[in-house]
């Protein structure tokens, strides 16, 4: 009985899946701590950056192990009395008595050294810091909770859209580790992309963006397991309806960036028809971007072109035929003649 009950406080006070104290224990323990005898007190927020990016590209088991080993590495690098509590989701809270600002910019330095050595999935630890100090007993705490809170938004601003740039770089790097095929097909896409925005006379920049896009219009294959992605036989209807997830799964991870919220939509609608068949929003003729018709064109072209783990590449002759009946239908009849005459320099006709 006394056990149980044990048991029954231990989990009232602590996050089940880091260990540290939870928000119900910080509350209480943050009364407690407030007397004049623990000053300076300091507040300490931490802020996961990618958490969300982390849970949309590998899964949420990766997501949970981002966290363990960011309340590792907030354990190594404090001092064996500070309170240390997961507050929820990605925020985490460190309270440190008798501490001044001096200190506790050591303390967070020793975190941040420590992460900079970790890695999920590839994917670096990156975590944003606020705090405040109570110096003089008529301090609120509330108020100190409130601007190391503040402090820790801000710092978030900065910090993380280049942390969530280098992650896309990491997971696009991990996709191709994982299929060195896609590594190949990203790489040929793309350079046929660059030909296709000289066929259509498109500006340097836009060329150089439809470049990105045919590097990253499969990003979000890096959320399908690999024995569906490399399988030999006919994928069954549940596997094709889980290959069709990755045009939404690449929109949301690229949707992070501010600098890729224009790409993140050409690679939702990579997989749209011109028929309006297609997935996920079936999207008709010109409602489709341009950028997107284009990259279904390259990538069907190259797709037919290449060897696959269930067939062996088709002649170009095939694969241009291919094209040609499909134009009108699957494909945007006009850029499927540029593409033949132009970037592939055949005859249409």
């Amino acid at each position: 009985m006394k056990e149980m009950e044990n048991k029954l406080e231990y989990l009232s006070y602590h996050d089940q899946l880091t260990g540290l104290y939870n928000r119900r224990f910080f509350e209480k323990e943050l009364k407690r701590l407030d007397v004049e005898k623990n000053l300076p007190l300091t507040i300490v927020m931490a802020d996961v950056n990618g958490l969300k990016l982390v849970n949309d590209s590998f899964g949420h088991a990766t997501g949970d192990e981002l966290l363990e080993k960011v309340s590792e590495v907030i354990k190594k690098g404090c001092r064996s009395n500070d309170i240390i509590a997961r507050l929820g989701g990605d925020e985490f809270v460190i309270l440190l008595p008798k501490t001044d600002i001096y200190e506790t910019e050591q303390i967070v330095k020793n975190i941040n050294t420590l992460a900079l050595k970790e890695t999920v999935s590839a994917v670096n630890i990156s975590i944003s810091f606020g705090y405040e100090t109570k110096k003089k007993e008529g301090e609120k705490i509330e108020e100190i909770l409130k601007k190391a809170e503040d402090y820790m938004y801000k710092k978030k601003l900065f910090e993380s859209p280049s942390m969530r740039g280098k992650t896309i770089g990491a997971i696009l790097s991990t996709l191709h580790e994982k299929n060195k095929r896609e590594e190949e097909h990203s790489h040929r896409v793309s350079m046929l992309c660059q030909d296709m925005g000289h066929a259509l006379s498109l500006t340097e920049s836009e060329t150089e963006e439809l470049k990105t896009i045919g590097l990253l219009h499969d990003i979000g294959k890096i959320a399908i397991e690999e024995n569906i992605l490399n399988k030999r036989e006919e994928l069954t209807k549940d596997e094709w309806q889980e290959i069709k997830r990755h045009p939404e799964i690449g929109y949301r991870i690229l949707n992070t960036v501010n600098d890729m919220l224009e790409i993140a939509e050409y690679v939702l609608y990579h997989h749209e028809r011109w028929d309006g068949k297609g997935y996920p929003k079936g999207l008709k003729g010109e409602e489709i971007p341009l950028q997107s018709r284009i990259i279904t064109i390259v990538d069907a072209y190259d797709a037919m072109t290449s060897q696959r783990s269930y067939r062996n590449a088709l002649p170009e002759e095939t694969a241009i035929e291919e094209l040609k009946i499909n134009s009108g239908t699957q494909f945007d009849p006009e850029l499927v003649r540029i593409f033949i005459e132009k970037v592939l320099d055949k005859s249409f006709y």
